[in-house]
């Protein structure tokens, strides 16, 4: 298991966040077979291997589709961009969109892991959680 200083996540075991606020989704790699998962798992969804590894993930991908969120629960203001992101490991994560007008999203961008608070738990720590933000190589327009 990796060992690593992690934040008081909004969802506990899916993120780490260093000292400088840097972060990486966790998630499995399975020994037998090579495949990875998101969030971390027990066992292999492929071969049903139960030796898996928690492996960081990679902080950037490419935005398979994604739809704007007109409503939503109190927690969240409305409009916002919800999305899912291809990455190298062959996983495919769902989060929010931010940092860039609504309008400029596009399925293929470049987006990039963004560790941001996410308000606070019952004991008033702090939470932290992940959106996904636009890269400056990914943030050049779509078809």
């Amino acid at each position: 298991m990796l060992e690593v200083e992690t934040a008081v996540s909004f969802r506990p075991g899916e993120l780490e966040v260093d000292s400088s606020g840097a972060g990486h989704l966790l998630g499995s790699r399975c020994a037998s077979c090579g495949a990875h998962f998101f969030p971390v798992r027990q066992a292999c969804a492929g071969c049903l291997d139960t030796d898996l590894e928690a492996v960081r993930l990679s902080t950037t991908g490419t935005l398979y589709t994604f739809s704007i969120v007109r409503q939503s629960t109190p927690e969240f203001e409305v409009p916002y961009a919800l999305g899912y992101v291809d990455f190298s490991e062959g996983v495919r994560i769902m989060g929010q969109i931010s940092g860039c007008d609504l309008e400029d999203i596009w399925i293929g961008m470049q987006l990039s892991l963004s560790v941001e608070p996410f308000g606070e738990d019952e004991d008033g720590n702090q939470l932290s959680g992940y959106r996904f933000r636009p890269t400056e190589a990914g943030s050049g327009g779509g078809s």
